[in-house]
């Protein structure tokens, strides 16, 4: 595999043997596949992830210029979550929770160099591997809050809300949502038959994803939705095209609205729907609610240029920080502090750039670029530093952005050869 490597390591993954490029594009799939079963550790996905890494490597894996922005950011985040747990490194949950976030890193960066190479096959492999997960990952949770098997209730289920596979419902939900955007797409563009195969595995993801009660998540599913599905309007080829999105996303929001009607007749889901749809929850209120805490926190934070370490703030406050942006300076200081909106925001700025760029990914980008919007939106209200689906999707970002770029410059590449032959040049006019 060595030689193999040394040999070929640096050619495209076309020339690459199709058997190598069979096993990446497997193992790729099954890391989506994996990300759905994470109530242990290490989870399957970590293995799946850490075996990726090593096989891609070995066959043809390359760190590229474009990447080393995302590589400084996320070192600069890590060093200040290191540094300001410098004096905390005997309790083991730090050394864990310090480890866990430089793990992260490195999979943000597997995922970016993963698919800046062939990257519509990796793509689609990682898509196809997020939905059957989620599928799973909702049959479990659907099974659990419904109590269809034995024992199902308290494994899938946490204060009765559906969880899945996960150790909280609002990580479970949150996971849900790219792949119900992938299935979205499919229903909205793909032919009949396998339009209503997908109509089919998103209710199921969808129902899986009320159940989980969260309010977050609702959130980013209908406004990442919305936003994706007005992005692939405005980036339709064609005017049928436009038609039938909205048509079809018309009739789909009807759908949704009937069946949410109908699951609320039922009285242990209409109870738990109203109190979760409230916004007067007794735990966002007051001086030290969610969003006093906020205020409380962010003033702490420009006095203490080290921070207070990781898995401090409970220590000064009843809970939690729920802002990973808040949560970036309480546990990292300043530097993690402004890196990592840094880090976000050139994300948002350089997914905007790109997004009207036609590749053959271009649907696929969309889908993960409002998912990601969806979830920096809510790190405002919830931590989500630690989410692995959240670094897959940053790295698959970055990857996108590259691969875009030589795209970009392989089309002008080609069109300026044409323009030569053909005899268009200036020099040739004139």
């Amino acid at each position: 595999m060595t030689d193999f490597a040394a040999s070929y390591g640096a050619l495209p993954t076309a020339l690459v043997a199709p058997r190598v490029a069979a096993l990446q594009r497997s193992l790729l799939w099954l890391v989506g596949c994996s990300g759905a079963v994470v109530f242990f550790e290490p989870s399957p996905y970590e293995l799946a992830t850490l075996l990726a890494m090593i096989v891609l490597v070995a066959t043809g894996l390359s760190l590229r210029p474009a990447f080393l922005p995302l590589a400084a950011m996320l070192f600069l985040v890590n060093i200040g979550y290191t540094i300001c747990a410098a004096d905390l490194m005997n309790q083991s949950r730090i050394v864990t929770w310090v480890l866990t976030s430089w793990y992260m890193a490195v999979t943000a960066i597997f995922f970016a160099m993963a698919v800046a190479q062939d990257t519509v096959a990796r793509l689609d492999a990682l898509r196809r591997g997020l939905i059957f997960g989620a599928l799973i990952a909702s049959l479990a949770g659907i099974a659990g809050y419904f109590r269809l098997f034995p024992g199902t209730y308290g494994l899938f289920t946490l204060y009765g809300r559906a969880m899945g596979p996960f150790k909280d419902p609002n990580v479970f939900s949150a996971f849900l949502i790219l792949p119900a955007l992938f299935l979205l797409q499919s229903v909205v563009s793909d032919r009949f038959g396998k339009s209503l195969r997908s109509m089919l595995l998103l209710g199921l993801i969808t129902l899986a994803l009320l159940l989980a009660f969260s309010r977050a998540a609702w959130g980013q599913f209908i406004l990442a939705s919305a936003f994706m599905l007005f992005m692939m309007v405005l980036t339709s080829k064609t005017n049928v095209q436009r038609s039938r999105i909205i048509t079809i996303a018309i009739a789909a929001l009807l759908m949704g609205v009937v069946l949410l009607l109908i699951l609320l007749s039922f009285d242990s889901i209409d109870t738990v729907f109203k109190q979760r749809a409230s916004f007067d929850q007794s735990y966002d209120e007051g001086r030290f609610g969610r969003f006093g805490r906020h205020i409380l926190g962010a003033r702490m934070a420009l006095d203490l240029p080290f921070g207070i370490g990781p898995l401090q703030f409970t220590k000064f406050f009843p809970e939690d920080t729920h802002n990973s942006y808040l949560n970036a300076f309480m546990s990292g200081g300043w530097i993690s502090g402004v890196c990592y909106p840094a880090l976000i925001g050139t994300t948002v700025v350089l997914g905007f750039r790109y997004a009207f760029v036609r590749t053959p990914w271009q649907r696929v980008y969309l889908a993960v670029f409002a998912t990601f919007l969806g979830t920096v939106g809510e790190a405002f209200i919830i931590d989500t530093d630690h989410w692995r689906h959240f670094w897959m999707i940053t790295g698959l970002m970055w990857g996108m952005f590259a691969a875009s770029q030589q795209h970009i410059a392989s089309a002008r590449q080609s069109w300026g050869a044409i323009k030569t032959t053909m005899g268009w040049s200036s020099t040739a006019r004139t």
